[in-house]
């Protein structure tokens, strides 16, 4: 089949690279439109359309796709067979979705009807999610609410964060979508769409994943130490706080168990009920911080200015003081 690609940052190009070499032709690839994404304020291309252009295939970025005429008219002239949507970035309007011959479908990172919208990966690790996976749909003009033709359920590992559950869900979501695409072929050979299956019957909660907020990002010391580590992992690695004036980036922590802090011997200072104090600097391990509940342990962070460094690394660079305060 004929397909014309959607997509912009680099969670796409594993299913874009699973097509170009599969036996379908993919003949044109729609990607958001250059940004200046460096200080030097240079252009800068999305990693989708650099890597189309690597592979010779002609690319589009229009600044808006609603009512463009042009763009519109140039789609119609490429008589397209499928469009296939990935993490595009835009809402495609009416007008657009009913140039292919045979539809618009997309790839959504959740189990839908849960997370619907744009953050879907960091909201599911932000909310603790014990399972997430990938829904292939048919698009229509609502957010992310059409019929699903597969899906694929996998586990949230403990251990995960944005990085290595989005390189998860872009593997997957390529295999899935290249056999969601023998189903549409198969569908259409039947003259049917029996195979659709409608969001409301999973008997999900519909949730919304909003988009990600420079807010966001800040660690509020005064949460509980839970949702503090998942915050961490599901903006990984740009969840920060201050200290000493300067940005600090929490990169990664550990949750102290009563447990464990018996087992350690780790000895604090007498008074830690106010979050957001460095309570002891373990040689060797990290920095333990005061939270609403459990105390936490510094293990990697980068300082504004430095490199981020680790453990006693980090530890030399910080020269933290017992007592400290660290602002969100």
């Amino acid at each position: 089949m004929r397909i014309i690609f959607w997509g912009t940052p680099e969670y796409s190009i594993a299913s874009l690279d699973i097509f170009i070499k599969s036996k379908h032709e993919v003949i044109a690839v729609v990607s958001q439109p250059d940004k200046k994404r460096s200080r030097g304020n240079k252009l800068i291309s999305s990693p989708v359309k650099s890597f189309a252009e690597k592979k010779s295939i002609k690319t589009y970025t229009p600044e808006k796709i609603r009512e463009n005429i042009h763009f519109i008219n140039e789609l119609k002239s490429l008589y397209c067979d499928l469009f296939i949507v990935i993490a595009y970035g835009k809402i495609l309007p009416k007008e657009i979705l009913e140039i292919p011959k045979f539809g618009c479908w997309n790839a959504h990172a959740s189990l839908l009807p849960r997370w619907r919208g744009a953050a879907p990966i960091q909201w599911s690790l932000m909310n603790g999610d014990e399972f997430t996976g990938v829904g292939i749909m048919k698009m229509n003009e609502g957010l992310d609410t059409g019929d699903l033709l597969l899906e694929k359920k996998i586990k949230i590992d403990n251990n995960d964060n944005l990085n290595t559950l989005k390189e998860k869900l872009s593997i997957l979501s390529a295999k899935l979508f290249l056999n969601a695409t023998s189903l549409i072929e198969e569908n259409i050979n039947k003259h049917t769409n029996s195979q659709l299956t409608k969001q409301n019957t999973f008997g999900r909660e519909i949730t919304y994943a909003r988009m990600i907020e420079k807010s966001d990002y800040k660690v509020d010391w005064g949460n509980d130490a839970i949702k503090i580590s998942r915050k961490i992992k599901a903006l990984y690695p740009r969840a920060n706080t201050t200290f000493r004036g300067k940005n600090l980036k929490i990169i990664k922590i550990k949750v102290l168990s009563s447990e464990e802090i018996n087992k350690e011997k780790y000895c604090f200072m007498s008074n830690f009920s106010k979050p957001g104090i460095i309570l002891a600097v373990i040689e060797n391990k990290g920095i333990i911080i005061s939270t609403k509940t459990d105390p936490i342990m510094l293990l990697e962070a980068k300082l504004e200015g430095k490199n981020t460094s680790e453990k006693k690394q980090l530890i030399q660079q910080l020269k933290p003081s017992v007592g400290e305060y660290l602002s969100d």
